[in-house]
């Protein structure tokens, strides 16, 4: 029943129907308050309706629970973070996507929203080079991958 019910609320989100989807998974996350899937489905429909306060409490449920898939962790970590972020509370913002480096090290998608939050906690130069070594390590920083990699650390150096 709850795996039926879990996948027809992600099925509504995924078409669109987000605020069934949401009434749905509320329902879920009343009836199984310990489960870190439906925790994490429940912080991310809220999180797509642009409701980032109500989602974050599932997002931290869900991380401090059992069984959540290795990529969910992953999203969960992210999505946390950002919308931290969105909130306006940028150390924990920051502490969020700190623990996911650990569980996740080197993701770019972590590493970028932890520039955008570093950009937001006024330390720009460390979100610049943050950036910086994220592009150096894509298959976008083309030939120019050493100097993107030097000036990452070396930001204010002169000729």
């Amino acid at each position: 029943m709850r795996n039926d019910e879990l996948a027809h609320a992600v099925r509504l989100r995924e078409e669109g129907d987000r605020e069934e989807a949401r009434k749905l998974l509320v329902d879920l996350a009343r009836r199984h308050p310990d489960d870190a899937e439906v925790a994490y489905q429940t912080g991310w429909v809220h999180d797509a309706l642009g409701l980032e306060a109500e989602a974050a409490p599932h997002y931290e449920r869900a991380l401090a629970g059992r069984g959540l898939g290795a990529d969910d962790r992953l999203g969960a970590y992210t999505k946390l973070g950002s919308t931290f972020r969105v909130l306006g509370r940028y150390d924990e913002a920051l502490e969020t996507l700190a623990k996911g480096l650990a569980e996740f090290p080197g993701d770019a998608g972590l590493r970028t929203f932890t520039a955008m939050a570093l950009y937001n906690a006024g330390r720009s130069q460390e979100a610049v080079s943050t950036l910086l070594k994220v592009v150096a390590e894509s298959d976008k920083a083309g030939g120019y991958r050493r100097a993107i990699e030097y000036y990452a650390d070396h930001l204010d150096e002169k000729v």
